[in-house]
């Protein structure tokens, strides 16, 4: 679940972010949309908590945010939220398999390669686990960010412009990938986006269960960069 309240967030020297509230139940999806620059990733950010709001209040997982200290905040983060970013991340230097024993090590939690393989074989890709990423295919990438998001079972599951450089085939892929494994995992789903597309794949799926919900942020008129 996600709960906003009266959310804001200033730059410095920028002009303040103002968010509308959201209130999202666990196992929803939230499609967050807006041209580039409205402050989509800003608020990714907040619900992530990797950044602090100037004001307002954010509940996700069941947990308060706004109080949070730093070291909490990295312990929460890596077992709460499983994040699938624009940019995929993946260690060039380390084998799929190895990229979700980092993720597991960065939580504070013992390899398991037991759950390694059987994230990896959720998605498809258990037989690329020895490969490094320069030997994946852009597909192949993204499946293996994605096991290695949701590697830990998070509560919620958070995609940064998934469909980004994708034809219209491998868009349908990518977001219908991203519902199933939420939907498995009974995660909460938030996929921040401009593309259209995403928009046209959810709706017939999701609409009459009442399962999803929308939230369009405006053009800003000072565009910033990180927002």
């Amino acid at each position: 679940m996600i709960h906003t309240h009266a959310l804001t967030f200033q730059y410095p020297n920028g002009s303040k972010l103002t968010f509308p509230d959201v209130s999202l139940p666990q196992g929803a999806v939230l499609l967050l949309s807006g041209p580039s620059g409205c402050g989509k990733s800003t608020w990714l950010a907040l619900v992530a908590a990797l950044m602090l709001p100037t004001s307002g209040e954010v509940t996700v997982a069941g947990q308060h945010l706004t109080t949070l200290k730093k070291i909490a905040a990295d312990a929460w983060r890596a077992k709460a939220i499983g994040f699938l970013p624009q940019k995929l991340h993946l260690s060039a230097a380390l084998t799929v398999a190895q990229n979700l024993a980092l993720a597991q090590w960065a939580s504070g939690t013992r390899e398991d390669q037991a759950a390694i393989t059987q994230a990896l074989a959720a998605l498809g890709v258990a037989d690329l686990a020895q490969r490094l990423p320069s030997q994946l295919s852009g597909g192949q990438a993204q499946r293996a960010a994605l096991a290695r998001a949701v590697l830990l079972n998070p509560k919620v599951i958070l995609a940064d412009e998934p469909t980004a450089s994708l034809d219209d085939d491998a868009a349908a892929n990518a977001v219908t990938l991203l519902l199933t494994t939420a939907q498995a995992q009974g995660a909460t789903l938030v996929i921040a986006t401009h593309d259209a597309r995403v928009a046209a794949a959810l709706e017939p799926v999701l609409a009459p269960q009442n399962r999803l919900q929308m939230l369009t942020l405006p053009r800003r008129t000072d565009s910033d960069s990180s927002a």
